[in-house]
């Protein structure tokens, strides 16, 4: 019931038939209200798909009613007529529901340069409009997957007086980058709050949980993340609260997206510390992040600490070559530039692979996420469009 778990909303998973499989490729999110507050973070890729652009557009108002959202299609460089398929879907949705085409947000995942076949996904939309429920954002979640193996879903609640839940559902295990990481996302809350303090939240709980998601270093077309407000609950609460529970909400998704990457065997911390500033941490840690020939080693199970010092090496962060150290899981594989501890002693059986560079330059730290870089990953994007 994650996108539902708020008072106020209803959502729908349908299959329309975009998706060969047969699954589940259409949803719908609806705000009942009484409030309709919204705010957005979109991909920062020059290429933008059609359905962001109009979402973008709809937003200046801050405001939301619904949300459809298909898979099994990106309708990303498709030209004009792929606006106009966005606008006709909108305004689909809008007629089911009786509200203005200006409060739909539309968004799509699945093959680039692919117009979708409208004479499917509108019958979907009416279809999902249909069956709306208040325990309906688990079928939902299940029909904006892609290459998900599984559904991605989060409820948080406030404590104290009055209650307020936070909930959301993503989908994402490729194309994962900083800049969004590359996912839909629609959270919801019951708070009641306005759309310029949603802004702030939502692009806060961003920058410290997506924003530190570097799984391929590959940036999407369609990247979307909205936040909703019904304010049904009747509470308000301070901007820092409403922060923090979005801000969980969103770590958790981002934690399921990184679990799920495409072909992973680990999932993997880089904890930056010793930092002159949180920029230069957040440039080291991306730099890691994204280097393929660690990750390749991580995914055998080779501590090469060497891949960690060369990434290191390629930033403009302040840092003395012969003052860095490194650890994985625990052992001080370099100790001042140098060999530490020996390599034989760390452990990478497991899944879960923490790495801490200390630069000693400062007192910023900073904590980025990636995967490792697998046969499998290669396979299932070497077969995707088939």
């Amino acid at each position: 019931m994650s996108v539902t778990a708020a008072q106020g909303f209803r959502a729908a998973g349908v299959a329309a038939g975009l998706k060969p499989s047969g699954r589940p490729d259409v949803a719908l999110v609806v705000n009942d209200g009484p409030d309709a507050a919204a705010a957005g973070v979109f991909t920062r890729n020059r290429v933008q798909a059609a359905p962001v652009l109009w979402t973008r557009q709809v937003l200046t108002d801050g405001r939301l009613r619904a949300v459809v959202l298909n898979s099994g299609g990106a309708n990303a460089c498709t030209g004009p007529a792929g606006f106009a398929d966005t606008h006709a879907t909108a305004e689909h949705v809008a007629a089911a529901l009786g509200v203005g085409a200006g409060e739909v947000a539309v968004c799509s995942t699945g093959l680039i340069g692919v117009r979708l076949p409208m004479d499917q996904l509108l019958p979907g939309v009416t279809r999902a409009a249909g069956e709306l429920s208040a325990t309906g954002g688990g079928l939902a979640a299940e029909a904006i997957r892609t290459t998900d193996t599984v559904s991605k879903q989060a409820v948080r609640t406030s404590s104290g007086g009055g209650v307020v839940t936070v909930g959301g559902m993503g989908k994402g295990a490729a194309m994962l980058a900083p800049s969004l990481a590359t996912m839909l996302v629609v959270v919801t809350t019951d708070a009641v709050a306005d759309a310029a303090t949603l802004d702030r939240v939502l692009r806060e709980a961003c920058r410290t949980t997506f924003e530190r998601v570097d799984s391929d270093g590959c940036l999407s077309t369609n990247d979307t993340v909205l936040l909703l407000a019904s304010g049904a609950s009747g509470q308000s609460l301070p901007e820092a609260e409403l922060t923090g529970l979005v801000t969980a909400v969103c770590d958790d998704l981002a934690g399921q997206m990184l679990g799920d990457a495409e072909g992973s065997t680990k999932t993997i911390s880089i904890t930056v510390t010793g930092a002159a500033s949180e920029p230069d941490a957040l440039e080291v840690g991306r730099a890691i992040a994204r280097n393929n020939l660690l990750k390749c080693a991580l995914y055998g199970k080779d501590p090469n600490w060497g891949r960690v010092l060369a990434a290191i090496g390629t930033t403009a962060a302040a840092f003395e070559p012969d003052q860095l150290d490194v650890s994985m899981n625990g052992i001080q594989v370099c100790r001042a530039g140098a060999p530490g501890d020996s390599r034989d002693l760390v452990d990478l059986s497991g899944r879960e692979i923490s790495i801490v560079a200390d630069l000693h330059a400062g007192d910023a730290e900073l904590t980025v996420r990636t995967n490792d870089l697998t046969d499998g990953y290669v396979y299932e994007n070497s077969a995707y469009s088939t």
